[in-house]
């Protein structure tokens, strides 16, 4: 296999290679040319001050590139590799709908596991969506690539077995099936690599997507730099000895060893490591004794101890927790024996340094890096390692850096990247052994294990070497930046894009890259990080105005008509409806939420009370341009309304079926059809014409409805068929949280029920207990019944609604005519919900009483108002839009708690549209 291996790689340098329509000699001459032409980009000071331009000098830049395909910087070949492989718009192949099934794929999967990140969508789960939404050969984007899932996924879509292990069957001419939940198959794909840009504000993480999207075992089985690293460990071979219990044996290689903290005791100031207060065969105990003066202790009640050691440069010092190891684990006449470390082991740890390659880089400002200094004292990257295990990394990075100009050097990189955080003081000591470094942080452990570099190494090159995996670099290209300015990109040439966002305040990328991006010399610019952290002050409306500018450039480089599908996990309303109000504000249309589950959770979900199990998936579309066209010719708001209800009901799901029982559509609610037209006019600066009651009025006069859902006369019989299978009607989930859900939840009782107060008010009481929104006022049901429904008082004949209700649970009310006196009496003070012609009369009777409530709010003086009325703030906001009247909606949010109208989806568009109003008026 060795020799083969050498035998492919001569192959290789001698290949011919044609690349962006030029012919070389070799790989080693495409990359030649194209860094030549790197470095004339990065000659140019305009290029340097794009966006998200990262840290670091044009050679370190130039090292960690591979152009044309990844470029550490902005790539300035996108638009040459767009021009040669992009296919031109082509409406005809918009007519697809949203991929509305929940979607279940594990983390634990070889491809998945060859390299670690913070966050990762399984690349199973991106092939569902990218064989949905594409054909062979199609471009696919995703602009917070990360490891560069969905360029693995994007080139998977072209290999049969991994479709197959999905659950599709494919045809021998390369269709691809899936089950129609009818019992048979469907053709909806077809067999072929899609190709993927990608792009990420961090170097590394685009140099991880850039390895994985050019991944071939061979390049692990036989690498001469990767051999180099056990030559760095013979010579460091005293270095990784030890003489056994007391000394008393040849000197042997251990397998790892756990260094501890030092701690003092706060009664007797006695010192121990923690592994010596603590640890008792192997179990770290939450209580102990202090072996001096046998106080009952805690972690928690330790003092730490400090100690100074020299910098890098040999004379500045620095101070951090004192360590030491504190047990030895090592085979000794091949039996695993565990004894305690002697001075001799403590001397063997200190070797001398060599390499000129380990980086002096202190930790930026902010939260992750804030609770390292705090906790062990450590303020530069080094010193995340114990000395020994610096020299070695320091001496194999090196080594891969010196060669990183050819395909030998990344490819080592990319191995030795992999490893540096298991060859770190972050890798924990659980349960005897080492358990890993905590995701999401830069934690370092009180306990800590240090493992023999050899062992880890060689247990990389055989994960790497036996992967059954291939990949070309030719099929993704790899963009550093932020992605609210993908300047490279030209407009409208993306054919799908699937992304998944950072996640609001819960992981700090910049803060967590640098550890490995120090190495690089070549780091994230933080400041353009699309996180919340109260340390750089970056807030919600820092959050929100950077995803919206990012989604505006996603908006424009897909083609009109395609689909976007972002995925997201977070525990905060407020986080989730500024992803979903910047969407809208950059044009997209919502039409499908949906569930993806990970199966395994990482730290932070695990351990936070409001984490969520499930990460949520948003479809949406970039409308095709004939809406907008016959919008901007002059076509009537009216008619814009319904030309809009028309265009949305094409692009929604017909229908959702999950094991063999239709599920209803949400999308297809007429409030839901009516908050999206609402966004689209509010984006376009254009009054709503409509009320929500006469615009529902309008739906059911203009569309079939079905369970609640409207369809367009081409779709109903299809969802007519589906309902026949499934025998019965999809059922509706409501969960009372704010006074919207207590009035639909009132509804669907009166419609079913029409009711007394007195009937109604006790179930209604238990509905709004727990799980009411903090700010959120409680309304009073009497209050609700008022504003929204219908009372008959006994006068004239009894409404048809309560009529079919009681003829149809009372005997002797049946076949009365309407006003007798029976069927009068046992109707008397119930309550119903109007039919559409008198639905427009409640309504505006209702949001003249909201209007009139809003003025107080508007009035209001002093402190914040700790309690309001959504639907108070809903309709006043809606109002003062449509009178232009920007300053009043930013006014009255200021007086009211943020949380009430960052987590209310309309009403953060409004307040978001309002303030970019009030903004571009100067």
């Amino acid at each position: 296999m060795a020799t083969q291996s050498r035998m492919d790689l001569a192959k290789a340098k001698s290949e011919k290679v044609t690349c962006l329509g030029h012919e070389f000699e070799n790989d080693e001459a495409r990359r030649e040319h194209f860094t030549q032409r790197l470095r004339e980009h990065l000659a140019d000071p305009s290029f340097r001050s794009t966006p998200g331009f990262p840290q670091g000098s044009d050679e370190d830049i130039i090292k960690m590139s591979d152009p044309p395909y990844y470029t550490a910087c902005p790539n300035p070949f996108i638009a040459e590799i767009v021009a040669e492989h992009g296919k031109p718009y082509d409406g005809s192949v918009d007519m697809v709908e949203p991929f509305a099934a929940d979607v279940s794929e594990g983390k634990n999967h070889p491809i998945y596991n060859l390299h670690s990140y913070h966050t990762k969508v399984p690349h199973k789960a991106i092939m569902r969506y990218i064989l949905h939404y594409t054909k062979p050969g199609e471009l696919v984007f995703d602009g917070f690539c990360g490891t560069g899932m969905t360029g693995v996924a994007a080139q998977l879509c072209g290999d049969t077995t991994a479709v197959r292990e999905l659950g599709y069957k494919v045809s021998t001419d390369g269709e691809v099936l899936r089950p129609d939940g009818e019992g048979g198959w469907e053709v909806f794909s077809q067999l072929g690599a899609r190709r993927a840009i990608l792009n990420d504000l961090s170097p590394y993480a685009a140099f991880i997507a850039s390895q994985y999207n050019s991944f071939d075992p061979d390049d692990y089985q036989e690498n001469e730099i990767i051999d180099r690293f056990s030559q760095f460990i013979e010579e460091m071979h005293p270095s990784y000895l030890t003489a056994g219990p007391n000394g008393m044996s040849d000197p042997t290689t251990f397998s790892y060893v756990i260094w501890s903290e030092v701690f003092s005791c706060p009664s007797c100031q006695f010192e121990d490591s923690l592994f010596g207060f603590s640890v008792s065969d192997g179990d770290m105990k939450d209580k102990f004794d202090c072996p001096n003066c046998k106080s009952t202790l805690k972690k928690g009640d330790l003092e730490r101890v400090w100690e100074t050691v020299l910098d890098l440069d040999g004379t500045t010092t620095l101070k951090e927790a004192k360590t030491k190891p504190v047990e030895i684990v090592a085979s000794l006449n091949g039996k695993t024996k565990r004894y305690p470390a002697t001075q001799y082991d403590l001397d063997a740890s200190q070797p001398k340094r060599n390499s000129v390659e380990i980086p002096d880089a202190e930790f930026p400002h902010g939260r992750q890096t804030r609770k390292v200094r705090n906790g062990s004292g450590i303020s530069k990257v080094h010193q995340m390692f114990t000395p020994r295990a610096l020299t070695f990394v320091g001496d194999a990075w090196s080594a891969c850096l010196s060669e990183s100009g050819t395909r030998a050097g990344r490819k080592a990189l990319f191995l030795l990247s992999s490893a540096i955080t298991l060859l770190s003081r972050r890798e924990r000591y659980r349960d005897g052994t080492g358990k890993g470094a905590q995701s999401g942080t830069l934690y370092v452990p009180s306990l800590q294990v240090e493992k023999f570099p050899e062992d880890v190494l060689d247990r990389k090159q055989r994960q790497f070497s036996r992967a059954l995996f291939n990949s070309s670099e030719e099929l993704s290209t790899v963009n550093v930046g932020s992605h609210t300015n993908l300047a490279t990109i030209p407009d409208n040439c993306m054919d799908y894009i699937f992304t998944d966002p950072p996640f609001g305040e819960s992981l700090q990328y910049g803060e967590l890259n640098f550890f490995h991006e120090a190495w690089f010399r070549v780091g994230t610019s933080i400041p353009d990080d699309c996180v919340m952290n109260y340390v750089h002050e970056k807030d919600l409306d820092f959050y929100g105005e950077t995803i919206r500018k990012s989604f505006n450039e996603a908006y424009r480089i897909l083609k009109p008509g395609r689909w976007i599908t972002v995925e997201f996990s977070n525990t905060q309303a407020s986080v989730w409806n500024a992803i979903q109000v910047a969407m809208q504000q950059s044009g997209f249309i919502i039409a499908n939420v949906a569930a993806l589950d990970k199966k395994q959770r990482s730290f932070n979900s695990v351990t936070t009370t409001t984490s969520v199990k499930q990460d949520l998936v948003i479809s949406a579309y970039k409308p095709n341009g004939g809406l907008e066209d016959r919008f901007l010719q002059g076509q009537s708001v009216d008619d814009t309304v319904w030309d809009f209800a028309r265009t949305h009901l094409k692009k929604l799901p017909v229908s959702k079926i999950r094991n063999g029982v239709v599920e209803n559509v949400p999308e297809r609610d007429a409030r839901r059809i009516f908050d999206r037209m609402v966004a689209w006019f509010v984006r376009h600066n254009t009054p709503v014409p409509l009320s929500s009651a006469e615009f529902q009025a309008g739906l059911a006069e203009r569309f079939p409805e079905r369970d609640e859902m409207f369809f367009l006369p081409s779709q109903v019989d299809e969802y007519d068929k589906k309902r026949l299978q499934a025998g019965s009607p999809p059922q509706r989930e409501l969960f009372v949280d704010d006074e919207r859900t207590a009035i639909d939840w009132v509804a669907e009782h009166l419609k079913s029920k029409p009711s007394t107060y007195q009937e109604l008010h006790p179930e209604f009481t238990q509905r709004i207990g727990a799980g009411w929104r903090k700010h959120e006022e409680k309304p009073e049901l009497s209050q609700i019944l008022e504003e929204n429904f219908l009372n008959y008082d006994g006068t004239g004949p009894v409404p048809a609604q309560i009529h079919r209700y009681l003829s149809s649970n009372w005997k002797e009310l049946r076949n009365l005519e309407k006003d007798a006196p029976a069927l009068v009496a046992k109707a008397r003070n119930r309550w119903y919900v109007p039919d559409p012609n008198k639905q427009a009369d409640v309504e505006k009777r209702r949001e003249k009483a909201l209007l009139k409530e809003f003025e107080t709010y508007r009035a209001h003086r002093g402190r914040k108002l700790k309690e309001v009325r959504l639907e108070v703030l809903r309709a006043g906001f809606k109002a003062a839009w449509t009178e232009r009247d920007y300053q009043t909606i930013v006014d009255v949010a200021n007086k009211i708690p943020e949380d009430a109208w960052q987590e209310d989806e309309r009403l953060l568009m409004y307040h978001s549209m309002a303030e970019t109003r009030l903004e571009a008026a100067g």
